[in-house]
């Protein structure tokens, strides 16, 4: 049977999880893009800017968690949908930041106005982004096969890059032409158009009234057995006894700080290193975040030159995340050769970032991999707090090593310990998985 005789409504799908997901990594980025001139207009330090990021990561995490119990329990178009107008609504608050922060002053908060407010912003913010990728990885396991699941993971969580790509290219214009406020209120309304084409084109795939049964058949052609959702929620204790939901728990919690790392502190060590502008970020952001498409996409079809070999999907993953967790080790030569060329740290951290991005597609399909449909949510929920996790500690850490190391003239070195953690993350976090669950083993008891 052919791909013309199947249907590939499947793809729209995944064309709207992509655009979700786009959307998600444009709002979470402006406040990246803008740090160097907020923080010269309200005196942030390193640790301000920190403990702003960190109430966004600290806020996810804790949001990760429940968001997979909301969207199992309610289903994944209503929750989809829900999460998405409130973390719209948290990115245009930040154009608020200022009298928000005044209001939580006057309440005796003690903290100063910018910070407050903006911290406010940045948890509601994360509050309704936890809700994107459960749910992408939910609706990705509801229409699409094993075989295709990576593939189409990869897709969609390109988005991110994409994101991370388009922010560069229209935050500091925006900035520029119409002030800060509007960069945050234009880039958060986007989500609401998205809500919209949601709406109209997703249903479950036993209620989608645009897929054939073709298609549906090869939705379902190698889903396994397993027992019938009769629509009772998932104990967290009986998902934390397995050492699967522990394994893609570890992976998440050691590699998703390197990511937030890149996202939130780059344009900030470009600007400390080598004096870049707002404006002059565009370029060299636009090409790292380019580069992470490749390991997104590529990363995402890996795992397949495997499978077609005799290995299960969970082995042929495990095989291919192996692979990829050598790449990061270039960004310890970040520093070492910046001197040369402010384009040679671009250059390698881009070389980690897409390796990043090739681990994520990989480390979310195994959720899919081991588990039943009905719990996918509440695993990737687990997995997401213990990332959001990693980010805060990854945060806090790189907030007080650069304050530490600054105060005493040597920001370069602080910059190179923090480097050398992003790049031996993902050695360690495989090392741990297989650890864990060295074989496949998928879990249909629950």
């Amino acid at each position: 049977m052919n791909h013309q005789t199947i249907g590939k409504y499947r793809w729209t799908i995944c064309a709207l999880l992509f655009f979700a997901t786009t959307v998600n990594y444009l709002d979470r980025q402006v406040l990246s893009l803008l740090a160097p001139a907020l923080s010269k207009e309200f005196g942030w330090s390193n640790s301000d800017y920190a403990n702003i990021t960190a109430v966004f990561q600290f806020g996810y995490a804790i949001s990760m968690l429940f968001a997979g119990r909301f969207i199992d329990a309610i289903g994944t178009k209503r929750a989809f949908a829900i999460a998405v107008v409130v973390w719209s609504l948290g990115a245009m608050m930040h154009a608020f930041s200022v009298p928000i922060g005044a209001a939580l002053v006057v309440l005796g908060v003690g903290l100063p106005v910018s910070v407050a407010g903006f911290m406010v912003s940045r948890a509601v913010l994360a509050l309704g982004e936890a809700g994107n990728f459960p749910a992408a990885i939910k609706a990705t396991a509801e229409y699409f096969p094993k075989k295709e699941r990576s593939f189409a993971t990869g897709i969609f969580n390109s988005g991110a890059n994409v994101g991370a790509i388009l922010a560069p290219l229209t935050v500091p214009w925006i900035a520029v032409t119409w002030g800060w406020q509007m960069a945050f209120i234009a880039i958060g309304a986007i989500g609401f158009l998205w809500v919209a084409l949601w709406l109209t084109y997703y249903d479950a795939p036993s209620r989608q009234r645009r897929l054939g049964a073709a298609e549906l058949a090869y939705i379902d052609s190698d889903r396994e057995p397993a027992p019938a959702d009769d629509g009772t929620r998932m104990p967290w204790f009986r998902l934390l006894a397995h050492r699967q939901t522990w394994a893609f728990a570890i992976g998440k919690f050691l590699t998703d700080g390197v990511w937030w790392f890149y996202l939130f502190w780059l344009p900030k060590y470009l600007t400390s290193q080598y004096g870049m502008t707002t404006t002059d970020l565009a370029l060299p952001l636009t090409v790292l975040y380019s580069m992470t498409m490749v390991g997104s996409i590529g990363g995402g079809w890996f795992p397949t030159y495997f499978m077609q070999r005799g290995y299960k999907p969970y082995d042929g993953r495990m095989r291919a995340m192996l692979v990829i967790a050598f790449f990061p080790l270039v960004v310890l030569l970040a520093q070492p050769l910046g001197g040369i060329s402010y384009w040679m740290p671009v250059l390698l951290i881009g070389i980690g970032a897409s390796a990043h991005q090739a681990w994520s597609a990989n480390l979310f399909t195994t959720v899919s991999d081991m588990f039943p449909k009905r719990a996918v949510g509440s695993v990737v929920g687990i997995g997401g707090m213990a990332g959001g996790l990693g980010g805060v500690a990854v945060s806090k850490l790189g907030g007080w090593i650069f304050d530490a190391y600054g105060a005493r003239g040597q920001l370069s070195t602080g910059y190179m310990v923090m480097f050398s953690v992003c790049a031996l993350a993902y050695l360690v976090a495989w090392a741990a998985m297989k650890a864990l669950v060295p074989r496949h083993k998928e879990i249909n008891e629950l």
